[in-house]
């Protein structure tokens, strides 16, 4: 299979992309997360090839563990919330982040700003639909005043902070050095341990799928070459395993045995072991290097990676935003059906956080090459070499 992208794309494109594609790759995975390869099969008489409706049918109101939320039928889940709510904090600074801007923009919009929650099927406030390690932010940066730098120890490690990266490898388009050092930063307000690496690695691949000529090869040696300990031989070694595989089908299984040794969640995953997301340098979150591996396998196209995402089941709206931010950072189109239908299931406008984040994106560089400059001429007055136009 030949990649389905465009390595001559612009910016825009990228950007929006990469975070549509991080949407409908939500929502695809939502009705399908925590189940199986093997459930989702016998579910759906089949793999899933698109928006499908709550796994529990028309029941989905009453029925456990998913109940009071509608997954399914289109609509996003928090991993796309909270993506959109970094995206409003960018655009009320207007400059690189760190986690002093997550105190002061991101906790206060998800506690005071009601907005359509698609699950909910009402207005409410995000923190009432986020999961308790997003919750996380509130209690201990609003309530507890914690240091945000440092908020995010004793968080459970998991891949909350990394699900909403993909802004940040946006902004540092074709730099992921930068956009590596700028979401470890960013997620010490949220996760600890691996889960700050994979934020940081997640946006390190975003920002190296925007590089003019990327390839899921070169996404995936840009990852290794930033990420550390447990987190890097996760990667290395699913994605090792990908690289023999050109069908999702063939790659669900032999992706989840090559992820188990350092996935600390267990078989089970809706219950994990006792071990279970615990700071560790041998560990990885599981969603990371199963995405990369998706979109090795897909050789970059959207529809292939996110689909391989979505069926591997367990945490696959997470694996599936992700796949979904990388092959669409990297140009491969996402199906306008899926897009449209996403769009209007959640009653959101998912081209308008790209158009926001861009102009944000062309602001931020502008301000970098000032600095940049600035810098120069001030070492040049020091001694050292002066920069040649």
């Amino acid at each position: 299979m030949q990649p389905k992208t465009h390595q001559n794309a612009p910016l825009g494109e990228r950007i929006s992309g990469a975070l549509v594609g991080a949407a409908v790759g939500d929502a695809l995975g939502g009705p399908v997360e925590g189940y199986s390869p093997e459930q989702i099969l016998e579910r759906h008489g089949g793999r899933v090839h698109g928006v499908v409706g709550p796994w529990h049918g028309d029941d989905w109101r009453t029925a456990r563990p998913l109940a009071p939320y509608h997954k399914g039928d289109g609509h996003v889940t928090d991993d796309t919330l909270m993506t959109h709510a970094l995206v409003r904090v960018y655009a009320r600074v207007r400059d690189h982040l760190d986690a002093y801007a997550i105190a002061d923009h991101l906790v206060p919009d998800l506690m005071t700003e009601p907005r359509w929650i698609p699950e909910l099927e009402s207005e409410a406030l995000p923190l009432q639909r986020i999961f308790l390690a997003e919750k996380w932010l509130v209690t201990r940066i609003h309530y507890g005043h914690a240091d945000p730098r440092e908020a995010g120890t004793g968080n459970i490690v998991n891949c909350g902070a990394a699900m909403y990266m993909a802004p940040v490898g946006l902004v540092n388009a074709a730099d992921p050095r930068a956009a590596y050092a700028e979401a470890l930063d960013i997620a010490g307000a949220h996760q600890s341990s691996y889960g700050r690496e994979a934020a940081g690695v997640l946006a390190a691949a975003v920002a190296a799928a925007c590089t003019p000529g990327a390839t899921p090869d070169s996404v995936v040696s840009a990852c290794l070459a930033l990420a550390k300990d447990g987190t890097r031989a996760a990667i290395e070694r699913v994605c090792e395993e990908a690289a023999r595989h050109t069908d999702f089908e063939s790659a669900l299984r032999p992706l989840r045995e090559a992820v188990t040794p350092y996935d600390t969640v267990g078989p089970d995953y809706r219950a994990p072991s006792l071990g279970a997301r615990r700071p560790s340098r041998l560990h990885a979150i599981e969603e990371l290097p199963v995405a990369l591996g998706m979109v090795l396998v897909a050789r970059g196209d959207y529809r292939h990676a996110v689909l391989g995402a979505v069926n591997y089941g367990r945490d696959c709206d997470s694996i599936a935003t992700m796949a979904g931010a990388v092959a669409g950072a990297l140009g491969s189109p996402v199906p306008e059906d899926w897009a449209k239908t996403v769009a209007e299931a959640s009653r959101l406008d998912l081209w308008e956080p790209a158009a926001t984040l861009t102009a944000v994106t062309r602001e931020i560089f502008d301000r970098d090459v000032a600095r940049r400059r600035a810098h120069e001429q001030a070492f040049a007055s020091l001694g050292g070499p002066a920069c040649s136009d």
